[in-house]
């Protein structure tokens, strides 16, 4: 990973192109709005028209209830009869309600088998009722399950499936009954949220708002930033206009480092002191070679096996002391690093190592 990033340095050098010290990023892609978000909905229902792959009514007695439940409000009454079928299934179905949804708008579902149906594929869902935390209804779902997986069994119990065939969705599966509340036009103040929490960034934030609306925009923390819109301006209108502003964003010297896949990952401010490295591979190894001794003929002797270890010591040559770092710019902390000629794995235990030795200006995260 380190070799082909300083490969990429030293191709653009060549070409000739230059990379920009800071790239700038919108708004829209830094901050959310406070309050404009999407809400979880969540509801449970009945899978009807599976080819023999549903519930067990014996092994799912709320599957049973639901049946019964279902067909008592249509005027069938099956309480207490010997019903088996495996047609049907009870299933968790979810959906996410995006804001500002309005009723008569369609949003996609996903269904979750709850028992031991063995297969959706092919499965209607039924009215089901989609309610927000507040217990409230804000949705109806009802449409054909699609899986996108396949499965089969035979009877000495030998299966085969692809994907999760008790799991699918419903493209435009749910219909929207109910809108959340939240009315931006009636507002005379919002807040911007930053995604990465930063004074830094928040300050420029707002000082980039206010240099084109001035007085429209406060930090009030690293995190928040308050708008008001300007005079007759809507609100949805100023936040269109603000949410394309390009911002500078401003990040703190971190490395993050995943032991498990051997992958480092160092942000453009990180900074290393003056420091000299040197670093060498030591390998011992050690080969058994087990002798037999045989007694002479006619003797009263016993063969015998003799140990016989060889162990040797190799130490790689030629990994010379280097000096990193002196505060430079990332470009040369990775040349540095990489004229060490170390694998990433290496080069964990040798920026842990800085670090300790308290050479290198930047937060280490281990994942």
């Amino acid at each position: 990973m380190q070799k082909l990033l300083a490969s990429f340095l030293v191709a653009a050098a060549a070409v000739g192109f230059a990379l920009p010290a800071q790239a700038q990023s919108r708004i829209k892609d830094i901050a959310a709005v406070e309050g404009v978000r999407s809400n979880q909905l969540v509801g449970y229902g009945l899978v009807v028209g599976l080819a023999g792959t549903g519930d067990s009514l014996r092994n799912c007695p709320f599957t049973r209830q639901s049946l019964e439940g279902m067909t008592e409000r249509l005027g069938v009454n099956i309480r207490g009869a010997n019903s088996n079928s495996k047609n049907l299934a009870a299933i968790m179905v979810t959906a996410e309600l995006p804001p500002f949804s309005t009723p008569g708008a369609r949003i996609d579902v996903s269904v979750s088998s709850m028992c031991d149906a063995k297969s959706l594929l092919g499965g209607t869902l039924l009215v089901t009722s989609l309610q927000g935390a507040d217990g409230e209804v804000y949705a109806v779902a009802q449409g054909s399950i699609q899986t996108g997986a396949v499965s089969g069994s035979g009877a000495s119990g030998s299966s085969v499936s692809r994907g999760v065939p008790t799991a699918g969705r419903i493209a435009s599966g749910a219909t929207v009954e109910r809108e959340t509340g939240f009315q931006m036009a009636n507002m005379n103040e919002v807040r911007l949220t930053l995604r990465n929490p930063d004074f830094t960034t928040a300050q420029r934030v707002a000082a980039a708002i206010n240099a084109t609306y001035p007085g429209t925009a406060l930090a009030e923390n690293g995190t928040v930033v308050a708008l008001r819109a300007p005079g007759q301006m809507g609100m949805a209108g100023f936040i269109s206009q603000v949410e394309n502003l390009p911002i500078t964003v401003d990040s703190p010297a971190k490395v993050i480092i995943d032991e498990v896949n051997g992958v480092i990952v160092m942000g453009d401010a990180v900074r290393v002191s003056t420091v000299a490295i040197a670093q060498g591979n030591l390998t011992i190894s050690v080969q058994e070679n087990p002798q037999v001794s045989q007694p002479e003929a006619f003797s009263r002797g016993q063969t015998v096996v003799t140990p016989q270890s060889d162990v040797s010591v190799e130490e790689e040559l030629g990994r010379e002391m280097r000096i990193v770092g002196g505060g430079t710019s990332l470009a040369t902390l990775v040349n540095g690093l990489n004229a060490l000629g170390v694998s990433p794995r290496d080069m964990i235990s040798i920026l842990q190592a800085i670090k300790a030795a308290g050479a290198l200006q930047a937060d280490i995260e281990v994942m």
